[in-house]
């Protein structure tokens, strides 16, 4: 099975397109919103996605009218390198390019380490130098000296500050403020008032050089472990990109009959090893015992045990012979096999799983679109709100409450030891406005959790396609299951073969056979059943010709000049076949034991029928009363008889008025939307080409992993693993994951509504309680942490319930 990933879209007028772009240089929510804009504003442009923990941009386009190129040039203008996403498998030239994901990693962190402990020793170096100030004892003459502290501001600025300033003012030219920005504003504010006050000591102006260097150290710590957190929180991606093999042992390619005759020759050649990515289809290759299978194949030669957990989160290895399929990056354990390449690069189920949970993480939740609505005039809003500050109590305040300046108030994170003057506090409570504020949490609360739940359901074969799908499935209450395939094993057995009488001598091996050359021309699960069993009584295969079905209802074809027809009652009563009430009493013993009964009728006349047994799966019953007990109302959509239907929902917990039966393909979308127009919000749960539509209307479609294409294009979650209960398993975990977001959210609106007013100064006349810069700067750097925390608390709960 292929995981489609690319649904074709077309507009009134032509093609949409989707390019993926590498974009750096964003460090808030603003950022990404900026991008946004920047993007959608391009002529050509339909839409645009921006992930800020991935830093990936989707881009939906109108074809042949935009140049990923060009969009990349336009970013990197505005301040924001980008280049066009390209394959995993390319090579390019640039070396930084070529270093994976956790090497990146690993130089970033390594660079951000080597800022914070220059910066963490400059706040070491200040802190002692006011530890007799604040609580009292000897002063350190060198600590302690004035200029000592100047230089250490200096320092701290031009070293690990130095990035800040600089992006911050590059956001400022491009007109796209950051948190930088604000940043750089309020540590240059600190810098240069206290210049001023050293230089000018007759003003009376108190020298406040630790308040930069603090306010820097406590940022660069926060950084560093919200840097650390996202890099957890992608583990699981980068993880599935390590499974991709890099390189395959290449022996050529065989015909069938010179593999026949040269045995195990093949299994015994060391190959030679080539890159995975110049693998061409049909080619075949040697795996030994230990390695990783390089591309999607069919197993020629030999027999093994293969690890897929990686694919279906199933610990136990998988048994692979001579026609079986494998996958890409699954382990190789126990013997040499001799695999046939049937899928490569790009088209392999790893790379499509991978592609599929990365576009997933930059799909977002409606929920979000209230933050980055905010987020994009954050930085704005800020400036304005620190500068309102600054006049207010410059002008205003201190008019008003003159107490405020004396020592007595609390500033927290900082002594006074001495009154102060209208300006200073002013421009403190003005930089604190402009550290305290976190445009980083705001940015970081959707698309951390998104990744997490993500990846962690792709860690269990449950794929879950974005935000979006994670909020609708928060809404439903109604799940609806398909019966064959889905509730019931897909394996139906022929279990009852009953002659009408009414077509001369026929035996039962003639009518199965009839039947069979028949349904050789389709592959609904009751076709295979029947060819199956033709197989196992060794009836002769009989050619058919002018084959004609109608999905869910019939199939008929010319068998030796006769016209064979198989289908439901209703169909062949419909294509003239006359079935008369003796004929459905003979019948009504297969339909109360809730078999599926397929009427077979010759030139017209009804010959027989043939009962079909699928017996539910072992986990359907277990699913369908978790189901319930979780609140939900749980229904059966088939197309089968009433009475077979009923006898399966019966065995399941299902209540018979929630069994919809005889619904044609086209009809169970329809059914679907019926549900719907009476305020039910519906999942669907299917697996076949029928339940493609069905899917598609549903508010939440979810597709079993033996599903077709056309189910997986349309279902908004994907089980890889052929098991029912992951049904549960997936909604639980989408839920989780959308609580996060909300608990995120939550958090990031509170803290900024709360913090700003606090740094504002509103507490100050009442209480003569106000944070100081460096304080401030502490909670911003708390408040993005602890939202990738939080996300990150997801993945330490799910495992625990596990």
């Amino acid at each position: 099975m292929q995981v489609s990933l690319d649904t074709p879209q077309t507009t009134a007028e032509m093609p949409i397109k989707t390019i993926a772009l590498d974009v750096t240089g964003m460090k808030c929510a603003g950022c990404a919103s900026a991008v946004e804009r920047q993007l959608q504003g391009h002529p050509g442009v339909v839409s645009a996605r921006v992930n800020l923990v991935t830093e990936v941009a989707v881009v939906e386009c109108e074809a042949g009218t935009v140049s990923p190129t060009a969009l990349a040039e336009k970013l990197t203008a505005k301040g924001f390198p980008s280049q066009p996403r390209s394959a995993q498998s390319s090579k390019t030239t640039n070396d930084q390019d070529r270093l994976t994901p956790a090497q990146k990693h690993k130089e970033q962190a390594q660079e951000q380490f080597r800022r914070l402990v220059i910066a963490g020793s400059l706040v070491v170096l200040s802190t002692v130098g006011h530890i007799s100030h604040w609580f009292g004892g000897p002063m350190l003459p060198l600590l302690s000296n004035i200029w000592l502290h100047w230089g250490l501001a200096t320092v701290a600025l031009l070293g690990p500050g130095r990035s800040i300033i600089v992006d911050g003012w590059r956001g400022l030219q491009h007109g796209i403020p950051n948190m930088n920005t604000l940043v750089g504003l309020g540590t240059l504010t600190a810098y240069i008032t206290s210049c001023v006050a050293l230089l000018f000591p007759e003003l009376g102006w108190e020298c406040f050089f630790d308040e930069p260097v603090m306010m820097l150290g406590f940022i660069l710590l926060g950084r560093t472990l919200e840097q650390r957190a996202r890099h957890r929180a992608s583990a699981s991606l980068e993880s599935l990109l390590a499974l991709q093999p890099q390189v395959a042992r290449l022996i050529g390619k065989s015909t069938p009959a010179t593999a026949s005759q040269e045995g195990n020759g093949d299994l015994e050649q060391s190959g030679i090893e080539i890159p995975v990515e110049q693998v061409r289809v049909g080619e075949w290759l040697r795996v030994l015992p230990g390695e990783k299978i390089p591309v999607d194949g069919e197993v020629l030669k030999g027999s093994s045990a293969v690890d897929e957990s990686m694919l279906t989160g199933e610990p136990m290895p998988v048994f692979k012979e001579a026609g079986t399929a494998v996958t890409a990056g699954t382990l190789n354990q126990s013997g040499v096999i001799l695999v046939k390449a049937t899928h490569t690069g790009e088209e392999t189920t790893l790379a499509q799983i991978v592609a599929l949970v990365e576009e997933a993480q930059t799909r977002k939740a409606p929920i979000q679109q209230l933050a980055d609505t905010v987020a994009g005039y954050f930085a704005y809003g800020v400036m304005v709100i620190a500068l309102l500050t600054f006049l207010f109590w410059y002008l205003v305040g201190t008019q008003i409450w003159p107490e405020v300046l004396s020592p007595m108030t609390q500033m927290v994170g900082h002594s006074m030891a001495m009154p102060t003057s209208p300006l200073l506090l002013s421009l403190k409570l003005a930089i604190a406005v402009l550290v305290i504020s976190c445009p980083c949490a705001l940015g970081l609360a959707t698309p951390t959790a998104i990744l997490v739940g993500t990846s962690l359901g792709a860690e269990r074969g449950l794929l879950i396609k974005g935000g979006d799908i994670l909020e609708r499935v928060q809404q439903l209450d109604t799940v609806v299951f398909d019966k064959t395939g889905t509730l019931t094993s897909g394996f139906p057995s022929v279990t009852d073969c009953l002659l009408i009488g009414e077509v001369g001598q026929l035996e039962c091996a003639e009518l199965l056979q009839l039947a069979a050359a028949v349904e050789s021309g389709t592959s609904h699960p009751l076709a295979a059943a029947i060819c199956t069993e033709a197989k196992q009584r060794q009836l002769k295969m009989l050619a058919a010709q002018d084959f004609y079905t109608e999905p869910g209802l019939g199939v008929s074809a010319l068998v030796e000049k006769r016209r064979v027809l198989l289908g439901n009652a209703d169909w062949l009563i419909k294509q003239g076949v006359t079935i008369s009430n003796a004929a459905l009493l003979e019948v009504q013993a297969l339909v109360d034991a809730g078999k599926t009964v397929v009427y077979v009728a010759i030139d017209s006349v009804l010959a027989g029928v043939i009962g079909v047994w699928d017996v539910p799966r072992d986990d359907a019953q277990e699913t369908v009363e978790c189901l319930k007990e979780m609140g939900f109302r749980v229904m059966l959509l088939t197309g089968d008889q009433p009475d077979a239907a009923a006898s399966v929902g019966k065995k399941v917990s299902m209540e018979p008025t929630d069994v919809i039966a005889g619904v044609r393909p086209e009809g169970k979308a329809s059914a679907i939307a019926q549900l719907q127009a009476t305020g039910c919000r519906v999942a669907m749960v299917g697996d076949g080409i029928n339940d493609g539509p069905a899917l598609a209307q549903a508010d939440v479609g979810i597709s079993l992993h033996a599903g077709t294409d056309v189910a997986v294009e349309t279902a908004g979650i994907i089980l890889m693993r052929d098991r029912l209960l992951d049904v549960v398993e997936s909604i639980k975990l989408s839920k989780a994951s959308f609580n996060k977001i909300r608990q995120n959210l939550f958090w990031a609106f509170g803290y900024n509504s709360l913090a700003i007013p606090a740094a504002a100064g509103v507490l100050l006349p009442a209480f003569g309680f106000v944070l100081s810069p460096s304080a401030a700067g502490a909670l911003m750097a708390l408040s993005s942490v602890s939202v990738v925390t939080n996300s990150l608390l997801l993945r330490h709960r799910w495992q625990l319930k596990l």
